[in-house]
């Protein structure tokens, strides 16, 4: 099959485009032209890279005929963040593609009021990246539902793998939590650390969306959380980044108020959009439906990217990693 995958250079890209050439489609990876691939990949060679700018394109019309152009028969769009856009595509591509996979987030749950998650809970959306994925996906399902374009939603956790940070104990990108675990030193944590964080490698949701390209009947019209097979609360990541440095973690559990006066604003602010959430999916469907078979447990996952970043000279730590086969 012709592809198309918007966003192809992005975090899930950088694994989906390989998988797809793998699997003997033919791949055009659309993208800002800004940054290679995350990971190197000799597939790369027999892809055709488009550069786009889709938010300008979009401004002046051309976006969706510019994909449209290509005459894929599927089209993966990593990179849809607001519905307009969405509609916009789905429009264009209506009657000419058969297939549109959509790049959602759990975000589209609200705040948890039972866990796990399942597709089916219906916690409202809160903020507004995660009310536009919400409202995305249900404008993909009626569109699927009245006869028109065949479309799926992935819906990731947070998503990890080499060449990035990953969202740390305290669910922020600051590094400086890495640097204080791995020495051992107290580690300011708002409320009791039991807010959990549902992380999932980078490669496992391509492989998730390479299952919704090959399995499009089954999927169509569906929607999937995509997440690892296990979640772990802020306590529990936080003593398990220590041990990897060989260290315990010295754990003081402070107030939100506390924890805002000795943190930045940007980390304080992410710290609460990620734990006020407190998100633990299941993926029984995606299993069932999909075949989904993640390879990562989510501290797999994290240690794979601290210790790419140590490696790369990204992550200065005053101790080497020496647990967990690192």
């Amino acid at each position: 099959m012709r592809i198309v995958v918007i966003g192809g250079s992005g975090h899930i890209g950088s694994f989906l485009v390989p998988r797809l050439v793998r699997a003997g489609h033919e791949v055009i990876s659309m993208s800002r032209g800004e940054r290679k691939p995350y990971v190197a990949d000799p597939a790369w060679k027999d892809v055709q890279t488009v550069v786009a700018d889709r938010e300008a394109q979009e401004h002046d019309g051309t976006f969706p005929g510019h994909v449209a152009w290509f005459g894929a028969d599927v089209v993966v769009d990593l990179i849809c963040f607001d519905h307009r856009s969405a509609e916009m595509l789905v429009d264009r591509l209506r009657g000419d593609t058969a297939h549109y996979v959509f790049c959602g987030s759990i975000w589209r749950h609200g705040p948890v009021e039972r866990m796990p998650l399942t597709e089916d809970s219906d916690t409202p959306a809160v903020g507004e990246y995660g009310i536009e994925k919400a409202d995305i996906t249900h404008t993909l399902k009626n569109e699927t539902a009245a006869g028109g374009l065949v479309t799926t939603s992935l819906h990731p956790g947070h998503i990890v793998g080499p060449g990035w940070h990953p969202i740390g104990p305290l669910g922020n990108l600051d590094p400086g939590v890495w640097r204080t675990l791995s020495a051992g030193e107290p580690l300011a944590v708002p409320g009791l650390g039991a807010e959990f964080l549902h992380h999932v490698h980078a490669d496992d949701v391509a492989q998730a969306f390479e299952k919704a390209v090959e399995h499009r009947d089954a999927a169509a019209g569906e929607d999937f959380d995509i997440v690892a097979p296990t979640a772990l609360n802020v306590r529990g990541l936080a003593r398990i980044a220590a041990s990897w440095f060989g260290k315990e973690a010295d754990l003081r559990f402070v107030s939100w108020d506390e924890f805002r006066r000795t943190t930045s604003e940007g980390a304080a602010d992410a710290s609460w959009e990620h734990l006020v959430r407190s998100q633990y999916a299941r993926i029984d469907k995606a299993r069932r439906v999909l075949g989904y078979a993640p390879r990562y447990q989510p501290e797999e996952a994290i240690l794979e990217a601290v210790r790419w970043l140590i490696d790369n000279g990204r992550l200065d730590v005053p101790s080497p990693l020496v647990g967990a086969g690192a």
